[in-house]
């Protein structure tokens, strides 16, 4: 167990690095040299969990999606909104996010990976919309699929537009405009109504989830997991859409 506990640690701080590594100069010009050289591990280390730089690039794209959601709501079309601006929050913060956008996004990577993240998004944002709907949340119009396509998609060109204008210091703003212009097609008018959709509510829902993490934890006997990223953040199993 102990043994498997530094493994999984070794390969957390090798992401890590990487993540770095990919966000700073793409795709083609990261190299394994650097990524070990941030790690402060061996060469060795690298390619005993991951055998190419594709690999590591594929885990870097992986590694958002299997780490905790955001807080589970009642209102799945809350939950909805909530994960797309925790991740409007984190994007600027967490390297394996952003690098997880230029893996999936940039020109020198994107024949390889097969749409990178996107797909994942889509399908996370997808499964919200389908509870909501089992909820009678949705309007008779919204097919979920169809509409999981166009937010994600929205999202991402508002990423994009957010970093090439001002490195994303006002995504959480663009996001949060987004989601006021969107959900009016997209909800019945008693959710729409209840719908936190502002600026700050990403930070809020960043602070609630850490704040389960440590309460857990303590539960638990323990302190948490060394094996995170060091924005302490994990944000995206229950559904997303970044790019």
């Amino acid at each position: 167990m102990v043994r498997q506990e530094r493994a999984l640690r070794t390969r957390r701080l090798i992401l890590e690095a990487a993540a770095t590594v990919f966000d700073e100069f793409g795709y083609e010009g990261a190299t394994i040299g650097e990524v070990v050289s941030r790690a402060g591990v061996t060469r060795g280390a690298v390619y005993f969990h991951f055998a190419s730089k594709r690999e590591l690039a594929q885990g870097v794209v992986e590694e958002q999606f299997v780490q905790d959601g955001v807080p589970e709501r009642s209102c799945k079309l809350q939950e909805f909104v909530d994960t797309g601006m925790a991740v409007a929050h984190l994007l600027p913060r967490d390297p394996l996010l952003s690098a997880g956008a230029r893996l999936s996004l940039g020109q020198d990577a994107s024949d390889g990976f097969g749409g990178g993240a996107i797909p994942g998004w889509i399908g996370r944002m997808e499964a919200l919309l389908v509870a909501a709907g089992e909820r009678g949340e949705l309007l008779p119009h919204v097919v979920p699929a169809d509409t999981a396509w166009l937010v994600t998609a929205a999202w991402t060109g508002v990423q994009i537009q957010s970093q090439k204008l001002c490195g994303r210091a006002d995504l959480e703003q663009r996001v949060s405009g987004l989601f006021q212009h969107l959900m009016p097609s997209v909800a019945v008018p008693g959710v729409l109504g209840s719908l936190q959709m502002g600026p700050d509510r990403g930070a809020q829902v960043v602070a609630e989830a850490a704040a389960a993490r440590a309460a857990r934890a303590a539960r638990e006997g323990g302190g948490g997991s060394s094996a995170k990223s060091q924005t302490g953040v994990e944000v995206v199993v229950n559904g997303a859409g970044a790019g």
